[in-house]
């Protein structure tokens, strides 16, 4: 539901957000149409079946219809087989993914082309273009935490934070540990990853860059990386992904 919402919300923040953007820019947007700018960048956030991310993009024009562009994108991964949970046991326990070792995101750096198929009319449309990126990836992992409920006297317990396993009985895991846990025991796997999808630009602005873009990303890590206990670790990690733009286009 999470991810629909979040969907529905940035479909319909596009034409609000385009139109806010293009009124506050009428005043200099004095450029005819028809010029054709040299350079753009562009920065925008994303969505992904297994995730989400932001990324920057910045090039420049190859042809009037083919574009070289270099990407720096984050984003997280989560395993489909994350099972969120509570502790019945504890009135004021915390929410958990049982079974979760690592929390992943990746870090990439790549280059790319953007095939332009149509350019926007002088009155304004979607202007459609097909994009090929790789580049490479780097697999972030930090580790779980869990408190872990230990007996004391009676029925009072001490919570410990301990990093997740496998052995520890669920019926002792009180929640989640807290937020930092783990940041000093990050782990980073080197590897490749490529990219395809359609852009859709919309707007009447020749400068200004409001689009949404469609797609799939594929990551791939040499070395394996494990998400869940009890499961594989993975080297391939597939996504498609949602993903809204806003930039600026200039010349030298």
């Amino acid at each position: 539901m999470k991810k629909i919402a979040y969907l529905i919300f940035l479909l319909t923040a596009i034409p609000c957000l385009n139109q806010a953007q293009e009124s506050f820019h009428n005043y200099s947007d004095s450029v005819p149409d028809n010029v054709l700018f040299e350079r753009q960048w562009s920065l925008g956030a994303l969505l992904h079946s297994n995730g989400w991310g932001l990324k920057f993009r910045k090039g420049y024009n190859l042809t009037a219809l083919k574009q070289f562009m270099w990407e720096l994108e984050w984003s997280t991964y989560k395993s489909a087989k994350e099972i969120r949970v509570v502790n019945p046991y504890y009135s004021d326990s915390r929410p958990y993914f049982f079974g979760k070792l690592n929390y992943v995101s990746f870090l990439r750096g790549g280059v790319g082309v953007n095939y332009i198929f149509n350019r926007k009319p002088y009155w304004g449309g979607v202007q459609v273009s097909g994009l090929f990126y790789g580049g490479l990836s780097i697999g972030i992992t930090k580790p779980a935490y869990v408190f872990v409920a230990y007996q004391t006297t009676g029925t009072n317990y001490e919570l410990r934070e301990e990093r997740y396993t496998a052995d520890i009985n669920p019926d002792y895991i009180y929640g989640r540990g807290s937020f930092l846990a783990g940041i000093l025991e990050l782990n980073f796997f080197p590897g490749l990853y490529t990219k395809t999808g359609l852009d859709f630009e919309f707007g009447s602005q020749n400068k200004m860059i409001s689009s949404l873009e469609v797609g799939a990303t594929l990551d791939f890590s040499p070395i394996g990386i494990a998400i869940m206990a009890l499961n594989p670790k993975q080297n391939f990690f597939l996504t498609v992904y949602l993903s809204v733009m806003f930039g600026k286009r200039y010349n030298r």
